[in-house]
């Protein structure tokens, strides 16, 4: 493995000293997240239809970044990232309802430990949220939370501290977002630093919406669609009554504020729902699957608009909160996968991502024989969704590394170039090569003209797969 990808891995970035500017004290972290939301999604990347004049401002006074990527084009993988700066890999949470492990480290243990008062509110879908499960947000490190185990709609059933899940009336996005501000108004009494995660349950099918926001789409000719529409509409305007109390409160120019969706859009047809002309969707490798819309506001700090085109990903968040908060991991030698964007955020002067950034759809089928992980009653859920009405939450023992033949489908892009790997429809290994620069669309797989990049980034993808494997199998625990 090359060095600069070594420490990518296995270390946090360098130190503050190292940079100019220096951020205030203990800021305050706030993380969103919507669920399914597509790159193109947004009033200000261009959608035909929806409204988004929140996240439009932002946009517009904030640091938007345009090449951010989930670490799974799925939900409940990317979830583990942002909470453990690991690829989900390695935890064995592979894909929807698979679960992280209780040993994983999160975000909000360590800030906890710090003095930070943390709450989750929404989407868990990393493991049940019941008091029982030992990956709860409780024993993760969260003082409180109203938390769902997977995607809830209007009128959402939702477990407060792991309590039997009682349906609470109202628009779903609304409701978090004011269990949030509560928290917040109470932290800011207690004259404490808040980290809240707050993630919600739209746009995730199937799609509801109020009158009043359903209405504003009565010129798209499909039902469901004005209903993603309208859901999007309203989680908007429930990241504005968030940010609303957060300067009511005098507290907004010390709060970071991440935002960001958990994968690429659902939707195949672009006539749908317009995603920027990227290739794939939702489930998958290319950048439709994987390429997301994201903000960060911090106006302390972040005092002028600012877009990017640096490859960043949802593993970064941990790295980046501790490098800004001068915090480290209590077990500073477990690999992470993402790095800090401090000199991103902080100064601008992050021009180009240091090291590559791995994705991984996980070969789990043959996983099932391995046993469990967690006991199974421990793992089941409690509230329902339109779906299921219990989700049993998977996560097997992975007793042998890999060493190679890893299986699955892969990518490994850097600021320039994409792997996409794995294997093929009709059977054998494929390697597709993409200049992103030249060709964001991946229209054109110029692998056969560049052997020597793709031997190079093949290599670099197979060192990162074994190190995944090393920590499937239990060895950083």
């Amino acid at each position: 493995m090359n060095r600069f990808l070594l420490l990518g891995l296995v270390i946090f970035p360098a130190a503050a000293s190292l940079f100019a500017a220096q951020p205030p004290a203990r800021p305050n972290i706030v993380l969103m997240m919507a669920d399914d939301q597509g790159w193109g999604e947004t009033g200000y990347n261009g959608h035909p239809h929806v409204k988004t004049p929140v996240l439009d401002e932002m946009s517009r006074t904030a640091l938007r970044l345009d090449r951010f990527y989930a670490a799974s084009p799925v939900c409940s993988p990317t979830r583990a990232s942002v909470m453990t700066g690991r690829h989900a890999n390695r935890s064995g949470a592979f894909a929807p309802n698979y679960s992280t492990r209780p040993e994983e480290i999160m975000l909000p243990r360590i800030l906890k430990a710090a003095g930070y008062r943390t709450g989750h509110f929404g989407k868990w879908h990393v493991g049940a949220v019941k008091k029982e499960s030992p990956v709860n947000p409780g024993r993760m490190g969260f003082d409180e939370y109203l938390s769902h185990d997977n995607f809830f709609e209007i009128d959402p059933p939702l477990s407060r501290n792991g309590e039997t899940p009682q349906i609470i009336k109202g628009e779903s996005s609304e409701i978090v977002a004011n269990e949030a501000t509560r928290f917040v108004r109470q932290v800011h009494g207690e004259n404490k630093p808040f980290f809240v995660v707050l993630w919600f349950g739209s746009p995730h099918d199937p799609y509801s919406g109020l009158p009043g926001d359903l209405a504003l789409y009565d010129q798209v000719p499909k039902p469901a669609m004005r209903a993603r529409f309208a859901e999007i509409t309203a989680m908007d305007r429930a990241i504005g009554s968030f940010r609303k109390t957060l300067r009511e409160l005098g507290v907004a120019g010390n709060t970071l504020l991440w935002y960001n969706s958990d994968n690429g859009i659902p939707i195949a047809d672009e006539n749908d729902s317009f995603n920027g002309g990227w290739r794939g969707r939702k489930g998958s490798v290319y950048e439709g699957g994987l390429r997301v819309p994201a903000i960060i506001e911090w106006p302390a700090v972040i005092n002028r608009s600012r877009i990017s085109s640096v490859p960043a990903v949802t593993s970064d968040i941990f790295a980046t909160v501790l490098d800004l908060l001068q915090l480290k991991s209590p077990d500073p030698k477990r690999p992470i996968d993402g790095i800090s964007l401090r000199s991103l955020i902080v100064d601008g002067t992050m021009k180009e991502r240091p090291s590559p950034i791995g994705f991984w759809k996980y070969p789990g089928a043959g996983e099932r024989n391995n046993g469990r992980w967690i006991d199974v009653e421990l793992a089941r859920g409690t509230t329902p969704t339109t779906r299921n009405p219990a989700i049993d939450f998977l996560n097997f023992k992975h007793p042998v590394a890999k060493t190679k033949d890893f299986g699955g489908e892969a990518a490994w892009t850097d600021n320039r170039y994409k792997l996409v790997a794995g294997e093929g429809r009709r059977g054998g290994a494929r390697a597709e090569l993409y200049d992103l620069s030249a060709d964001p669309k991946e229209e054109r797989d110029i692998a056969a003209q560049h052997p020597d990049i793709v031997k190079t980034m093949r290599a670099q993808l197979e060192n990162w797969q074994r190190s995944v494997e090393r920590s499937l199998s239990g060895a950083d625990y």
